[in-house]
């Protein structure tokens, strides 16, 4: 499937946590050690906030590992924060529209898992999407699909309960057309104040998903590690980064987390029938 990774504090560089740590993100496009699949190489997409209006995104299909321009836009890009992803397809086409994240307004989203058996699912799926925003979806995955219902359900407003709407009727639709275990996710969003993030599945084994630890207790085991983050520095990652003991708390099946100005608050995720 795939890995990604969002951050939440003072302004950094992307290369910190993209490229630079031991087991970065564009070192999980070669070699995760979690995820469905080892190489994640079906295309990549950065997306990051700053001053500007709305958030900035680039993305393309080549190989994380293999692009030049990732390298040096993650170098001199700062943010205070920030989502990314490498993408392993599983089923949809390898072409720019399909590779996360997806941005809407001043949203972005990224997924890692599936909607079983889309193909049956797909019309019911599509035909709930508001009209306002249909004419909006772009490629052809189910991730988009997915962030296209929460933003009919309302994730302007209501970002939790928008989240645990879409993945209701996700599940609704799949076991009425059968499909056993409709629903695997970890998601990954944000409106450029608050990073949201969950971790759920239908069948109750999700795919991993870990955040760090605060900077005050990462600092207080290991004095002078990691200067260039800031006290209220928090990250949300598919797997952890680095291999520091201590460092990365996995997140519990069925959570939904918000990470803002350092502190990251949980709470159930149960997803809800719509209206």
């Amino acid at each position: 499937m795939c890995r990604w990774l969002g951050y939440s504090g003072g302004p950094i560089a992307l290369e910190h946590l993209v490229l630079d740590e031991e087991h970065s993100l564009i070192k999980q496009s070669l070699e995760s050690r979690e995820g469905a699949e080892t190489t994640n190489g079906d295309g990549f997409g950065v997306g990051w906030y700053t001053d500007t209006p709305g958030p900035g995104v680039y993305k393309d299909v080549r190989p994380a590992w293999n692009d030049r321009n990732l390298r040096d836009l993650c170098k001199h890009i700062r943010s205070p924060l920030f989502l990314a992803h490498v993408r392993a397809t599983t089923g949809s086409p390898v072409q720019q529209t399909n590779c996360h994240p997806f941005r809407h307004g001043k949203w972005l989203f990224v997924h890692n898992g599936l909607i079983r058996d889309l193909d049956k699912v797909k019309r019911d799926l599509a035909l709930a999407v508001h009209p306002d925003y249909f004419p909006d979806i772009e490629g052809t995955t189910d991730s988009e699909l997915m962030f296209y219902l929460a933003l009919t359900f309302g994730l302007e407003t209501e970002p939790a309960a928008a989240l645990e709407r879409m993945a209701g009727l996700v599940e609704a639709i799949g076991q009425r057309h059968g499909v056993e275990h409709p629903l695997q996710m970890t998601l990954g969003v944000s409106d450029g104040d608050t990073l949201y993030a969950v971790r759920y599945s239908s069948e109750g084994d999700s795919r991993s998903l870990y955040h760090s630890e605060s900077m005050r207790t990462l600092r207080a085991v290991y004095p002078g590690h990691a200067a260039h983050f800031s006290e209220d520095a928090r990250a949300v990652v598919s797997e952890p980064i680095s291999n520091l003991p201590g460092a990365w708390i996995k997140v519990q099946e069925g959570t939904l987390l918000q990470v803002r100005h350092g502190e990251i608050t949980q709470e159930p995720f149960e997803p809800t029938l719509p209206g």
